[in-house]
């Protein structure tokens, strides 16, 4: 073996040179991913071929099936592997394809979400919480939440199992080295596009027909056009009158004409408008007087009352108490139906408040006033028993539609007034003294015992400290019971 001592001769020098620039070219660190070319394929390991090693690094057959990549290696292709270690305790090089797969699997997905693009993926499985997604070009797995797989909620998956599609990045943590995806995002995009060329249709002013009632709350009402836009029409916009609430007016499924009143091409939403369509009707309102009365059309029923029209655009509240003098819970909804046209009278306009109370009672005969006029206080009259509770008997009196109320301490002079009124029924004729009218208060108090002798009235001409004779009916420890004689008392 030759030994060169002299470093100084044109040989060396140049061998020198030759060297450096051979070892600047090829800068081998450990951590960095390096090309390695395939020099041998045996059943158990793929040899490779890399440009600055001192020796071939040797990659194991299985770690490539893991990667799907054991069919596709071929002798004198090149595969990127990461330089784990230059030498290790036994002097070989380790390499890892699946690393390298990995970090630059990590780096394609880190450019994609800075720039904000969809990647290709597929999702693989499901797990707690949401799925895994796959990501096609590197392999990288990213979690795709069960929140953003869809717009709406999807019970089962699996029909989106192994499919490729986009995907946008969400979240990316590169301390942990965490991906969230979103499927729900690009499916969003996608109908906000079309939305944005939808809403080109209906420029403000537009009428639209028959738009149907899809949804109602507190602070609008939903409407769907055509089946392929839903519009807002705020409660103010619903009518010229007060509305509390949507349901007043409308039911889910009604058809309605609507004006577009605004159009937002950020929010893509577009406003509507129900009462627009009209004139608003209390710039007339000195056209109605109070106490007169006007014919009207129920457009809707509610438990509390019915919604009746006056003119198209200018709606009134009937309440139930004022639809029938007598009863108190009247049922509207057994009274009228819609479509129904009445007489009503108008009791106060409140333009400021852009108010109507109306009254249906009022067009009817007042049966306590009848009563009063019929029936006087003092009159006795003929009354059939209709109810009874654990006080009093309820009688009514010809053919009016009225209640007289007979206590039962107006039953009998003699007898317990409980034990008296224990005697009655329903259906009882009775022969009633009217004692009471309160038309305004809608009360009439008549009573039975009136009808009969007062037996007090055989004291009338006797005097404090005269002598008279008793029969004795009953005695106990605190004294006697007795009856004057010719009294009934």
């Amino acid at each position: 073996m030759e030994i060169y001592k002299d470093l100084s001769s044109a040989a060396s020098k140049e061998f020198e040179k030759l060297l450096n620039s051979k070892l600047s070219k090829s800068q081998i660190e450990e951590g960095k991913i390096i090309e390695g070319k395939v020099n041998k394929i045996t059943d158990k390991y793929v040899f490779l071929f890399c440009e600055g090693l001192k020796s071939e690094p040797v990659l194991d057959i299985n770690e490539l099936k893991t990667m799907g990549l054991s069919e596709k290696i071929k002798v004198g292709e090149t595969i990127p592997v990461l330089l784990e270690k230059i030498e290790d305790k036994n002097g070989d090089v380790l390499v890892s394809a699946s690393k390298a797969q990995k970090i630059k699997g990590w780096e394609t997905l880190v450019t994609s979400y800075e720039k904000n693009e969809p990647v290709m993926g597929k999702i693989t499985g499901r797990v707690k919480g949401g799925a895994i997604v796959q990501h096609v070009d590197t392999g990288t797995l990213m979690f795709l939440p069960g929140s953003q797989i869809s717009s709406s909620p999807l019970k089962n998956i699996d029909h989106l199992i192994n499919e490729v599609q986009k995907f946008a990045i969400i979240k990316l943590d590169r301390v942990r080295g965490n991906i969230c995806c979103s499927r729900r995002e690009i499916i969003d995009a996608g109908k906000k596009q079309d939305k944005a060329e939808l809403i080109k249709k209906y420029p403000v002013g537009t009428i639209i027909k028959n738009a149907k009632v899809k949804n109602l709350s507190s602070f609008g009402c939903f409407f769907s056009v055509n089946d392929e836009l839903d519009v807002l029409v705020h409660t103010s916009e619903l009518s010229y009158s007060r509305v509390n609430h949507p349901d007043e007016l409308f039911s889910i499924g009604d058809a309605v004409d609507l004006k577009v009143i605004s159009v937002d091409e950020e929010k893509l939403q577009v406003g509507c408008s129900v009462k627009q369509l009209s004139q608003d009707p209390f710039e007339h309102i000195e056209n109605y007087e109070v106490n007169k009365k006007y014919k009207v059309k129920i457009v809707k029923l509610m438990d509390f009352g019915a919604f009746a029209e006056l003119e198209p655009g200018l709606i009134t509240l009937l309440h139930s108490s004022e639809c029938s003098w007598t009863k108190k819970n009247v049922s509207v909804k057994k009274m009228f139906k819609v479509g129904d046209e009445i007489n009503i009278i108008i009791q106060e306009i409140d333009k400021d408040k852009r108010r109507i109370a109306v009254s249906y009672r009022l067009t009817q005969e007042n049966p306590f006033e009848t009563f009063e006029k019929n029936y006087p206080v003092g009159k006795i009259v003929d009354g059939e028993i209709v109810s009874k509770n654990e006080y009093s008997l309820f009688v009514k009196v010809g053919n009016l539609d009225v209640d007289a109320f007979l206590h039962c301490n107006d039953l009998t002079y003699l007898n317990n007034s409980e034990e008296e009124l224990s005697k009655y029924k329903k259906g009882d004729k009775v022969k009633v003294k009217v004692l009471e009218i309160k038309t305004a208060e809608q009360k009439i108090r008549v009573g039975l015992k009136q009808t009969q002798v007062d037996p007090f009235d055989w004291f009338k001409d006797k005097k404090v400290n005269q002598t008279i004779t008793v029969k004795i009916i009953s005695t106990d420890n605190k004294g006697l019971v007795v009856r004057p004689e010719g009294c009934e008392m």
